[in-house]
Formats: structure tokens, C-alpha cells, sequence
């Protein structure tokens, strides 16, 4: 029988379009210290997009995106749609050598960016010194010519000064006045839902993110629709207001944001997490729905001292993923709202198994809840490919309208990720029970999960073998009560060198994004190492590093 809910396949720009026409004078966008309507924000986004034509972009370009959340994010967002681009959202947490490589990976024509958080992330110094050629263009708004990235054109600050390399905000709004506002609505009306919308890039088991290609349908589509299927809103639709303070350059952030825009229902975020102001945003706004995601911002906000559970009340529904005593615990706090749980990732456009509303208190807080509608799910034994038994361990392959076109300029490893059939292998470990719960057991890949963040040991790895010192390292996962698990290296130096494992870590710092950066370094030398077969044995290595840790407590 249908469930019922009816999902809706429409160009990314087209969310924002139609709730700026039916509710224009809402609240769309709220921070802490200022708010935007549906029709502020479109016409915000309008004039960034005659600013990205004017500066050359067309159908199909690739367009960066690096800050925090902001309205110049949003802006940028869907400025980027409007006018056919490809977006390309950038983990504002990057440092100078990963973004040389996304960038330029990415073939990014304009990359557009802020000066509003200089005092806690300067994103003008992280890209000059990622791309030290930009200290030579001396030419202020004519087009870079950059060794390091061909392919970039521009770099436009939403909100900033003109510099060598940087466009200001002042000289990109200028030239949008030379486009007529009828070109951006041209573009938006040729936009198709097949075409790509946007680059998510992921980290995974390579040394260097991938970039997972996904279409107008996959995203609006399945952001929407999920959220109308498995999360029980408030009525009357004004009344429904969303607060997520997770950055909404990642997909888990991204999916609920496009669903409340594409409800005309009120978001509420943040620059970056702040108890204070988020048990204020959430009790000013009424809050109808909260996504903390992760149990680290959640205890944000059930350790502060002004929490008050029954002051929250106006709360009915909860997204959150984490261990079944603490959802438990959330559950008994908030009796009156839904716990949502659930597993995604950027390859799938977000969630592709979230709790059905049918759902028991328990089986919300032990497994991760049913496929969702458009996606096909199973489990197999790794080692035969054959279909697990239910309760049996395996792997999870997925398939379905939101999952992504390939990775960007990488065949071998789409086919290596993507059978022959249409099967996405995730590399993740379930159990399907006998009803269709999946439960989640761990990850085939060599990856850790650090508060939410994929990290491939792999990317950290070749990282610290750049270090002169440096012949071999390997990293594992440490247990961490805040982030879930942290990084730890086992490094092997060059016969005769001397280094600290302090120094070894104080070299990561501002190179890598800090949840990479290992949180211990021991020494190894060549006879010391575990081995299994011909490879280093990473079980025994994260026994070891939990042992060392245990020892320190």
C-alpha cells in the first residue's frame, strides 16, 4: 500500500523561487543576531548570480564555495543553481593543502568566499598560501593565471576587501549591475533535474577526497522527500522552525536546510556551535524540530546550565544518531518529540535509511531504521557477494534515484564503488534484521569517524610521510567520549633522525583540517612493528593505542 507522501523532483534554484513567491515575507533564514525573509534571500541570491555571469560563468561551470554558515553561503548557494552552475561546497575546515587539491581537482572557475570570520578562520591566508602564485597577481580583477589551478578564474570575497587575487564584494557587485536580472531567470528556466547540481566531495579510503557527482533530482528530491516521509511536522506550516548548527557545506546539514526552504518553513543555524546561543535560538524560535545529528552537539546543549527540558516542549521531533543508552536518555528528556535515527552519506544525497514513523521508542534508539522510499538496500557476506542472512553481518550495498552519477574525473574508482547491476558497495558493516531494520556494526573501509567526519587513515598517512623525518606511518582510531574516536599515528623515522612526537603533530597543525590532526604519535621502529601477513596489523595497533592512553589516564 503507498505510504502516501508524494516526493517532488524540481532544479535546485526552483526550492527557493517558489517559497519566495508563496511566502515571501517569512522567515527563511535565522541567526543569532539576524534573520532574512524568502524574498530577501532570493534577491540576495539574484545579485550573486549576475555577479557570477558577469565574471564569465556558464551552464556547467564549477563554482567553490568556502565559508561557514552564513547568509553569503546561502547566497552563493543558490546563486550557483540559478544560473546552471555546478556547486562545489568546500569543508571550511580545510587547510592550504587540501584545498589545492579540491580546487584544482575540482576544475573550480570561480571560488567564492568571505572575510566575516577573519578573527577565527582567514580564509584569504589558507588560500594564499595553498596557492602561492596569487602573491603575483598584481592585476586586481582580471582573471588568475594559476599554476597550481588552471581552472580558476576567480576568487571572490561575498564580504571582504579587493586584494591581489581576491575580488572584494564591492568590485563583484559592480559588475552584476552590467547583467540584466532577465538573463539569471533565462538560465534558471533551462535548468534540467538530470543535470549535475552539485560536487560533494567525501573522504574515503584514496589519499585524496572524492568528488561524488550528484543531480538537481537526487538532491532536491530526496531532501524533501525523506523528510516528509519519516519526520512528523507541525501544523500549521508557520509554525514549523528547524534549528541545525551543523556546517551546511555537509550533505547531513544540506538535507535538512533544503527541506525546511523547500517547506517555507523557518531554518535557524549558526556561524559555529554555541550552547548559549543555540538554547536561545531554539527558545526564542520555538523550535518544531531539532537536528543536532551528533551526541557531541547535543550534550552541547543538555549540559548547559540553562537547559530546561520542559521549556522545549514545543519540540516534536529530533534527529540524532548515537549510542542507545544516550538516545534512551534523550528519548526520556523529550517524551513528546520523535527521535529520528537514521545513516546517510554524500554518495546517497543524504539519508538512505531513517526511522519509519511506525517506529518503537526502542527501535529508535537501537538500529538505524528502514530504507528509505526510492532506495533499494541489501546485505552481503563480503566474501561471496551472496545475500546475508537476516541478523548476519555484511556489507550494505545501495541503489536508488538519489545516489550519485560517479565520481568526478574518476572511473576506476566509480566502478570499483558502483557493479555492474547499479550497486553502490558503501564498505559498511550492517545487520538486517528480520523486519528490515538495519543496524549499523562498523566499517569494512579503513576509515575513522571523528565527531562525524569521515577521516581515510590513508589521507593522514600520506600526509605525515611528507615530513622529512618521516619513513612509515600508519593511523588508527582511539576511543574519544566527545568526538567518538580521534586519530593516533604509529610513525617509523629515517635511520638517524630525531623529531618529537610533539613536532610531528605541531607540523599537521594549519595544514590539515584539525580533526585529522593525531592526538598522540609513538614510535615504532623497523623490527617493532605488528604484522599480518605482509601488512601492518592495524587490530593490534588500535589495542595498543588504547592501551597507551589507558596508561596515561
Amino acid at each position: 500500500m503507498s505510504s502516501g507522501v508524494f516526493t517532488e523532483s524540481l532544479p535546485l534554484g526552483d526550492l527557493l523561487v517558489r517559497s519566495a513567491l508563496r511566502h515571501p515575507d517569512r522567515v527563511a533564514l535565522a541567526f543569532p543576531d539576524r534573520e532574512y525573509t524568502y524574498r530577501e534571500l532570493l534577491d540576495s541570491a539574484v545579485e550573486t548570480a549576475r555577479g557570477l555571469i558577469a565574471l564569465g560563468i556558464r551552464p556547467g561551470d564549477h563554482v567553490g564555495l568556502l565559508m561557514p554558515n552564513s547568509p553569503e553561503f546561502v547566497e552563493g548557494y543558490f546563486a550557483a543553481a540559478l544560473v546552471g552552475a555546478v556547486l562545489v561546497p568546500l569543508n571550511a575546515r580545510f587547510r592550504s593543502a587540501e584545498l589545492s587539491y579540491v580546487v584544482d581537482h575540482a576544475e573550480i572557475a570561480v571560488l567564492l568566499t568571505t572575510d566575516s570570520i577573519a578573527g577565527r578562520t582567514d580564509f584569504r591566508a589558507i588560500l594564499t598560501d595553498g596557492f602561492p602564485s596569487i602573491k603575483g597577481s598584481e592585476r586586481r580583477g582580471e582573471p588568475l593565471e594559476l599554476p597550481e589551478a588552471e581552472h580558476l578564474r576567480h576568487i571572490v570575497m561575498l564580504r571582504g576587501e579587493s586584494s591581489a587575487g581576491f575580488v572584494g564584494a564591492q568590485e563583484f557587485a559592480a559588475a552584476g549591475r552590467t547583467v540584466e536580472t532577465d538573463e539569471v531567470w533565462r538560465r534558471r528556466e533551462r535548468i534540467r533535474v538530470r543535470d549535475i547540481a552539485m560536487i560533494l566531495y567525501t573522504s574515503g579510503t584514496t589519499a585524496h577526497p572524492k568528488g561524488c557527482l550528484i543531480t538537481h533530482e537526487s538532491i532536491t528530491r530526496g531532501s524533501v522527500g525523506r523528510a516528509a516521509e519519516n519526520i512528523p511536522f507541525v501544523e500549521p506550516l508557520e509554525d514549523r522552525a528547524i534549528w541545525c548548527p551543523l556546517p551546511l557545506f555537509h550533505i547531513a546539514s544540506m538535507q535538512s536546510f533544503l527541506s525546511s526552504i523547500a517547506q517555507g518553513a523557518t531554518f535557524l543555524t549558526d556561524v559555529f556551535f554555541d550552547g548559549d546561543r543555540a538554547i536561545a535560538q531554539i527558545t526564542r524560535y520555538r523550535a518544531t524540530s531539532i537536528w543536532p545529528w551528533f551526541m557531541a552537539t547535543m550534550n552541547g546543549v543538555l549540559n548547559h546550565p540553562d537547559f530546561d527540558a520542559a521549556a522545549l516542549a514545543h519540540v516534536t521531533s529530533i534527529i540524532l544518531v548515537g549510542p542507545p543508552s544516550e538516545l534512551r536518555r534523550v528519548q526520556g528528556l523529550f517524551p513528546q518529540a520523535a527521535l529520528i535515527n537514521g545513516s546517510g552519506m554524500s554518495e546517497m544525497a543524504g539519508y538512505y535509511c531513517m526511522s519509519p514513523l511506525e517506529d518503537t521508542a526502542e527501535q529508535r534508539a537501537t538500529n538505524a531504521g528502514k530504507a528509505v522510499s526510492g532506495t533499494e538496500s541489501r546485505v552481503i557476506d563480503p566474501e561471496t557477494g551472496l545475500d546475508a542472512e537476516p541478523g548476519e553481518l555484511g556489507e550494505l550495498l545501495l541503489r536508488g534515484y538519489s545516489m550519485m552519477v560517479g565520481y568526478f574525473k574518476d572511473p576506476e574508482r566509480t566502478a570499483e564503488a558502483v557493479d555492474t547491476e547499479g550497486w553502490l558497495h558503501t564498505g559498511d558493516l550492517f545487520r538486517r534484521e528480520a523486519d528490515g531494520h538495519l543496524v549499523y556494526e562498523g566499517r569494512l573501509k579503513d576509515m575513522l569517524k571523528v565527531g562525524g567526519e569521515n577521516v581515510p587513515a590513508v589521507e593522514v598517512e600520506a600526509f605525515l610521510c611528507t615530513h622529512p623525518a618521516v619513513l612509515l606511518a600508519e593511523v588508527v582510531a582511539r576511543p574519544d567520549d566527545r568526538l567518538d574516536e580521534v586519530p593516533v599515528a604509529f610513525v617509523e623515522l629515517v635511520e638517524g633522525a630525531m623529531v618529537t612526537d610533539e613536532e610531528i603533530i605541531e607540523y599537521c597543525r594549519g595544514k590539515i583540517s584539525s580533526f585529522k590532526v593525531p592526538r598522540a604519535v609513538f614510535f615504532k621502529t623497523s623490527t617493532e612493528w605488528p604484522m599480518s601477513s605482509t601488512k601492518v596489523d592495524k587490530v593490534s595497533l588500535r589495542r595498543e593505542a588504547l592501551e597507551r592512553s589507558m596508561q596515561n589516564v
